[in-house]
């Protein structure tokens, strides 16, 4: 039977890739055992994909689908979706409610096609009654959203994989990791010789793929909102993918990029997205959390 990754020896480290999430994921391992390099890679792939089939919104037989078609029923969940759930709810009180797992729906009259369509105040207050997650009743394990209402866990899915992945990595490794899944990253102990890994920070005004700079990661995670890829523009304004659930529209002047370096990658993801929401206020946002950034505007 195929593997379904590949393994490639570098002069540093063995380096496992594959395909999940809709994005490219590989994990960087710093052993000279190979059997433990494959035995690392194909747990990598395997929590990545399993992680992806249970909360993906694309699919019609897992938690995710379970609950947006309950139609008002009350939905028991497993504890693993009740720590989503209730991480959900922490960045929702956090952002003010800016950071919302029910404004999944927006992307009905957003499509961020490359067209310049913007759809009218009449469609965004038609759409708005089915957001709010003040409006959902969670009383962990139990979860009811109203009728037409819906969640979305990819705002923080591949972080979540990222981290679970690193931590069942940690027992059987005693040399360092890096796990990269589309750009979400978390790594624990160095690449060889006590050398960080070096990370770059993508040059978001450059014409094709640049770095801007380097980031050096020991521990810790390491994640990236922008809208550098995706955004309209009409009449010369650019809009943002980065919608306001609170208004429906994108956040004014927000950055293209921010990236951000936490203890783990999913807190790197929560405050790189929350920046985002400030729109003209992520730097000093973000200088308030003493966090290390880029913010690329």
């Amino acid at each position: 039977m195929p593997k379904d990754y590949t393994l490639t020896r570098t002069t540093t480290h063995w380096l496992g890739q594959f395909s999940a999430m809709a994005s490219p994921c590989e994990v960087l391992i710093a052993t000279d055992n190979q059997k433990m390099a494959e035995h690392i890679a194909a747990l990598a792939c395997n929590e990545a994909r399993r992680i992806e089939q249970k909360f993906s919104r694309y699919r019609d037989d897992n938690i995710t689908y379970k609950i947006n078609n309950a139609n008002g029923r009350k939905i028991k969940v497993d504890d693993e979706t009740a720590n989503m759930l209730d991480f959900a709810d922490q960045c929702y009180q956090l952002s003010d409610g800016k950071f919302d797992i029910t404004s999944g729906v927006l992307r009905a009259i957003w499509k961020f096609d490359g067209s310049d369509n913007i759809p009218t105040q009449q469609q965004i207050d038609a759409i708005k009654i089915k957001i709010g997650w003040d409006k959902v009743i969670w009383q962990r394990p139990y979860l009811t959203l109203q009728p037409g209402m819906e969640i979305d866990l990819g705002g923080l899915g591949k972080e979540y994989a990222v981290d679970h992945t690193a931590l069942l990595i940690k027992p059987i490794l005693e040399t360092g990791v890096l796990v990269n899944y589309g750009g979400d990253i978390f790594s624990h102990g160095t690449k060889d010789k006590n050398q960080p890994w070096r990370i770059g920070i993508d040059d978001t005004h450059a014409t094709g793929k640049k770095a801007r700079g380097q980031v050096e990661l020991n521990k810790g995670g390491l994640a990236t909102s922008g809208d550098a890829r995706r955004f309209l523009i009409k009449d010369h304004v650019r809009y943002s993918h980065i919608l306001n659930p609170l208004t429906g529209w994108p956040v004014p002047d927000a950055p293209r990029s921010v990236t951000v370096i936490a203890s783990t990658c999913l807190d790197a993801g929560m405050l790189s997205t929350f920046a985002m929401l400030e729109g003209k206020n992520a730097d000093a946002f973000l200088k308030a959390q003493g966090v290390q950034y880029y913010c690329q505007y």
